[in-house]
């Protein structure tokens, strides 16, 4: 399914794709094995990548594997490659008690692409609209500013099904408001 995916990719010029980060280590899976598994399967995913000219993203998110950017940082070690990077997502990051204002430049070399959702104040991960929860959006954006980046940007608004134009509506209203004054 990546491989194909990285494969379309390439075919429609989108600039990269993004993977979960290993699944959740369940029984009595160490996270070491778990992470040596996940590696394993993604080397020939990666070579696919190399070979397709388009960057495979790791996502960070809680109640996986790979939840927290120091084990990012361990799983891109374990590879010499250019087409592996970083795809942020804020709210993920808050969720994991990573501010994103804090880790937005530490990990701007490794961030290809940026998600926002908002999280709530006891940091259960549930994508709320920005401007809904407690993640401090004028501080992470005033960080993003000064990493340069000048890609995308993208609001994942994924559970509001039952209204996505007027949850989208309310989000960039939110963001271009703090944005303004970044």
């Amino acid at each position: 399914h990546t491989k194909a995916a990285l494969t379309l990719a390439r075919q429609l010029g989108a600039p990269h794709i993004t993977t979960e980060p290993g699944g959740p280590i369940e029984g009595d899976l160490t996270y070491a094995a778990a992470m040596d598994r996940f590696v394993a399967e993604l080397r020939p995913v990666v070579a696919h990548a190399e070979r397709e000219g388009v960057p495979l993203l790791i996502e960070p998110e809680p109640g996986l594997l790979i939840e927290r950017f120091d084990q990012y940082l361990e799983l891109i070690a374990r590879f010499d490659s250019p087409m592996v990077g970083l795809n942020f997502d804020m709210g993920h990051a808050y969720c994991v008690a990573e501010e994103p204002a804090e880790w937005i430049p530490r990990m701007a070399k490794h961030t290809r692409h940026y998600h926002i959702e908002d999280i709530a104040a006891t940091r259960v991960h549930a994508h709320l609209v920005p401007g809904d929860g407690a993640i401090d959006f004028a501080a992470a954006l005033r960080a993003l500013a000064g990493t340069n980046y000048a890609g995308w940007v993208t609001v994942e608004l994924y559970p509001f099904v039952d209204d996505p134009d007027a949850a989208g509506r309310r989000a960039r209203d939110h963001l271009e408001r703090i944005a303004a004054t970044v």
